[in-house]
């Protein structure tokens, strides 16, 4: 595979892995898949928990958004992890898996009176974004949550954008107003969280979301003399997608989470729990998609046709990501190029490299790429699968691999077919 290793490459022992599993996996499966390293994600757990051991109460709730196949989800429940659910088929999935009480955090935007009765139903805890929704909850639990948008406090990213344009949770002002409707409904246990930026490498933030979500808890308990149970500082820790991204810190960041909390218990004698959310750093670095070379094309630059692309990946097109890109068994004599790496969908988006534009060369430099080729694509882990799924042209989505710690692959997740499209057909 390519020579040299960058920030967003595949993590190297879990590449060893997969290029021992490899020709299992393209004889017994082939191309298009995503595989997923049950390893990898399994140290991923421990190596959070380890950075988090100072913070007291620390809790993770596994975002199901980001890879929400039951395998992988079983595989959070043992390393002891609660979930992060923001549809009803989250809820649904929870069931599944069989998770339920505390163990859930509902947090859904644009909400229906009957999703609110089914986390209730399921006994997780209600996280509300908007004050309205206070009367939505038919069943009033004694555990509540607010979503808060800290509004101009913070900044935000291209991602989730800016707090004070983003549809999600009740502004600073509404806080009290929320708590105290909130208390009158019969809530005696209260719990604040926030999501404000996405795949955020930036330190410093991380832990200004969490200094400002005290702030805001203290502010509510000088009101209304309650005290909370927990402050969830949601997700956003990102991942090094390009060659010079950042590579966040965990056990930094843990040791001064710990102290922003132990501030709050001396200045006020107790503490909330502190909670994270995290879905893309969890498991985001431990998929690839693999994808096969079915054409080379000369245009005014050349493209190289793969079997799957934005129904699998749709991150480059929406959000101009890069993934890194390797040419498996391709050595290091093949001679480097630059070019597009393309699916087939009838949208210049459909490709698995940005498209170029002024300023900015979406095309990739790789060893030369022959028909036939497999190329490995990473950071498939979080937020591909889950987001691709695109049903335009007909597209189907792609299979899923579970690579386990033994060195078997089992498929986690059949391939669409023309029949599953036409299944909703009358």
């Amino acid at each position: 595979m390519g020579a040299k290793r960058n920030a967003g490459a595949i993590p190297e022992a879990m590449q060893a892995r997969l290029e021992r599993a490899l020709p299992t996996i393209l004889e017994g499966f082939g191309t298009p898949c995503f595989v997923y390293d049950e390893q990898g994600i399994f140290e991923r757990g421990r190596e959070l928990l380890h950075a988090m051991r100072h913070v007291r109460g620390f809790r993770q709730y596994y975002a199901v958004k980001a890879l929400p196949n039951p395998e992988n989800l079983r595989l959070q429940k043992h390393l002891g992890f609660g979930f992060d659910c923001s549809s009803p088929y989250e809820l649904h999935l929870m069931e599944k898996i069989g998770v339920r009480g505390e163990n859930i955090m509902f947090t859904s935007n644009n909400s229906r009176p009957e999703w609110f009765e089914e986390a209730n139903r399921l006994g997780g805890i209600v996280n509300l974004d908007d004050i309205s929704f206070i009367d939505m909850v038919k069943d009033f639990p004694e555990m509540i949550c607010f979503r808060l948008n800290p509004g101009r406090r913070k900044t935000g990213n291209s991602i989730i954008g800016e707090p004070v344009k983003a549809k999600y949770g009740i502004t600073w002002k509404q806080m009290i107003p929320a708590y105290k409707k909130a208390s009158e409904r019969g809530a005696k246990i209260f719990g604040l969280h926030t999501m404000v930026c996405s795949n955020c490498r930036d330190e410093e933030y991380l832990i200004d979301t969490a200094r400002m979500g005290f702030k805001a808890i203290a502010e509510v308990e000088k009101a209304l003399g309650i005290q909370f149970e927990f402050f969830n500082m949601g997700g956003g820790f990102g991942i090094p997608y390009g060659p010079t991204d950042k590579t966040l810190n965990i056990n930094r960041i843990g040791e001064r989470l710990a102290e922003v909390q132990e501030q709050f218990r001396t200045q006020h004698g107790y503490a909330p729990r502190l909670f994270t959310e995290m879905g893309r750093w969890m498991t985001g670095p431990f998929g690839v998609l693999l994808v096969k070379a079915i054409n080379r094309m000369k245009k005014y630059e050349t493209y190289i046709g793969v079997d799957a692309g934005m129904e699998a990946l749709p991150r480059p097109a929406f959000y101009r990501a890069y993934h890194h890109i390797e040419v498996c068994d391709a050595g290091h004599n093949r001679k480097r190029e630059r070019v597009n790496i393309v699916d087939s969908m009838c949208e210049n988006w459909g490709r698995l490299t940005p498209v170029s534009i002024p300023g900015d060369d979406g095309r990739r430099f790789l060893p030369e790429i022959k028909i036939g080729d497999v190329l490995m694509v990473a950071n498939c882990g979080a937020h591909a699968h889950a987001l691709g799924g695109l049903h335009y042209n007909g597209k189907t989505s792609v299979q899923e691999i579970m690579l386990w710690s033994d060195g078997t692959t089992e498929l986690i997740r059949r391939a669409e077919t023309f029949d599953d499209l036409d299944a909703t057909l009358m």
